[in-house]
């Protein structure tokens, strides 16, 4: 039976849809299976080529049903849907079907502001930073907004995603054959937090010529939230 991470949230503009393909390709460089699933309607799906994932339609309540249904049939595989932007009715459906939440968000006092509200009404969620500053001045800001007014949920906040331009690529209809080493390793890192957060053993299929960095380096969680997810009660 395959698990399922919903990628929700009451706010847009918070890189949902760009997690749920970095999380997929995350994934499949780690040699899990997996399939990045669209609800959003406002969006068009893309073409699973390049992709180390597949891709499913499932924008209408009809399709979602048979997708999930599906994918509940095949063991070992990971499916991840993408919830959109601002749509409370099928957060509330996503959340009662996940065996994950995620929630991204960020460093805006709006963003966080929302995520505390959402991590209230959704109590097996997990808040994820995204589109996270590199700017070390910016990154500290950033943290210490965390750190003041998240530090009651920090057990429920798993390491920031890096703001990275090339994660554009992972949104066009055809992917290119290569990826830049950065997007990869961000791509690596957002999985390992789920298959660590899933308690799922995993191989990593690093390509020789890429760059190894550590888990904590391409993620960066700072040192202004010290407890980060870590495991998970299903």
């Amino acid at each position: 039976m395959a698990d399922i991470i919903c990628v929700i949230g009451n706010k847009g503009g918070t890189g949902k849809t760009t997690l749920s393909h970095m999380l997929c390709q995350g994934l499949g460089l780690l040699g899990q299976r997996s399939a990045c699933v669209l609800t959003d309607t406002s969006r068009e799906p893309l073409a699973p080529n390049g992709r180390r994932y597949v891709t499913a339609d499932a924008r209408t309540p009809e399709s979602l049903t048979k997708v999930v249904d599906k994918l509940r049939t095949m063991d070992g595989w990971l499916g991840v849907i993408d919830g959109g932007g601002n749509r409370p009715e099928v957060d509330r459906r996503l959340y009662a079907l996940a065996d994950i939440i995620l929630l991204p968000f960020r460093e805006s006092h709006e963003d966080i502001r929302t995520v505390l509200a959402d991590l209230e009404r959704f109590p097996r969620a997990y808040a994820l930073p995204s589109q996270w500053p590199t700017n070390p001045w910016a990154r500290e800001a950033a943290d210490r907004s965390v750190a003041q007014w998240m530090s009651a949920y920090r057990h429920r906040i798993l390491r920031p995603v890096n703001g990275l331009s090339s994660t554009k690529l992972l949104l066009q209809r055809e992917v290119p054959d290569q990826l830049p080493t950065p997007l990869a390793n961000a791509c690596r890192g957002i999985a390992r937090q789920m298959l660590d957060v899933l308690e799922i053993e995993y191989r990593d299929t690093k390509d020789p010529e890429e760059e190894v960095v550590d888990a904590d380096d391409d993620v960066g969680m700072a040192g202004n939230l010290p407890h980060y997810a870590n495991g998970h009660s299903r």
